[in-house]
Order: C-alpha cells, then structure tokens, then sequence
C-alpha cells in the first residue's frame, strides 16, 4: 500500500478569456509523461481527439518520430480557443502506484469555485473521465450526468454547464473516432467549434 501523497505537478492553465474549464482527475506520474502539460501520457488520446475533432487529423497534435505530443502547438491551441485545463484533485495518494483513476485517493480536491472566479467568461464545466465527473457533481451537489451529457449547475454567482465526457483514457472502451464525435458535439455547443 501506497502512502506517499503527490500535489498537482502543474498550474491551472487559464487563458484570458477562457469559456470552458475541462477537468480531469490527476496527471500520471512522471515517468509517463511525453510533454509538461496536461494529458502528458503518449498513450492518452486527448490531444488525438482535439486533432480529429478540430484538424480532422488525430496526428495533428503528435511528433510521431518522438513519440511525444507537440508542447508549443498544443498550447497556443488551448490559448486560442479559450480552453482552461486543470484537475479535479491538488493532492492524492496513488494506492497501487499506477496512473489509473480507480487507483487514485483522493486527499485534497481542487476548488472549482475559486479557479472559476479566475475565468469570468466561463460558462461551461467539462470533466474528462469518471473519477473526474464524480468529484465535480460532489462539488456541485448535483446528481452526475451521464456520458456525454450535461447538467445546469450553479458556481461563483454563475449558472454554468456541467459536461461528463468520456474518458481519454485508452482504457476507457470506446474507438477514438466515437469519442471524438462526442467531444465534437460538446465543442459544437460550448465554442462554436471552429
């Protein structure tokens, strides 16, 4: 048994005028890492899917020959949509050792009010995985969506859209391409999404 306590390795990213917070649980550790942002892991499909959903190119994102996540194009591309990233949790406790959300205690969580009061233009909340969706809706004190849908939620004076999508996770079982045709839709919603 793991007793060892991690905090959040990253700032929240918040770009002026960020109109969507999209929160996961917690990075991977280190060693999993292809780049020093969020979703690092090369083995995560996040940056795949934005490439499909806003490219149509899941290798839009990717600097194949390295096997890593390209950092300086990823960045301006969150900039430039308005898209906020952080995590649902500061401070857990990985009980096996692995990157997995089930193995996650969760030790301090991350106060969505007091990031959301950094963002006043934001009006949509996106979790990005199960554990993620579950810490949020505790936060919110609203019953979780189901995947691929949203709740209207109330936070820092606002009445906000809270999102579950799936998980990127290549775990989670579903084609890249189905949940890219769901992120898309969300996208379609909260950003016009071109």
């Amino acid at each position: 048994m793991h007793t060892t306590t991690e905090l959040h390795p990253l700032q929240p990213f918040v770009p002026d005028g960020a109109r969507l917070l999209m929160l996961g649980s917690f990075p991977p550790g280190r060693k999993r890492w292809s780049m020093d942002f969020y979703y690092p892991n090369f083995q995560n499909d996040m940056w795949r899917i934005m490439g499909l959903v806003f490219y149509g190119d899941k290798e839009h994102f990717v600097q194949s020959e390295a096997k890593r996540f390209d950092y300086e194009k990823v960045v301006a591309f969150v900039h430039e949509k308005g898209i906020a990233l952080y995590d649902a949790a500061t401070e857990i406790v990985r009980t096996t050792g692995t990157a997995s959300d089930n193995d996650l205690e969760i030790v301090v969580r991350t106060d969505i009010g007091q990031l959301l009061h950094r963002m006043p233009e934001c009006r949509y909340i996106v979790s990005t995985g199960g554990k993620s969706a579950e810490l949020c809706a505790e936060y919110f004190g609203v019953k979780q969506p189901a995947v691929n849908s949203g709740t209207t939620v109330n936070a820092d004076g606002r009445e906000m859209t809270f999102y579950r999508m799936p998980s990127t996770s290549r775990a989670y079982p579903m084609r890249l391409e189905k949940k890219a045709e769901i992120y898309g839709k969300m996208f379609e919603t909260t950003l016009g999404l071109h």
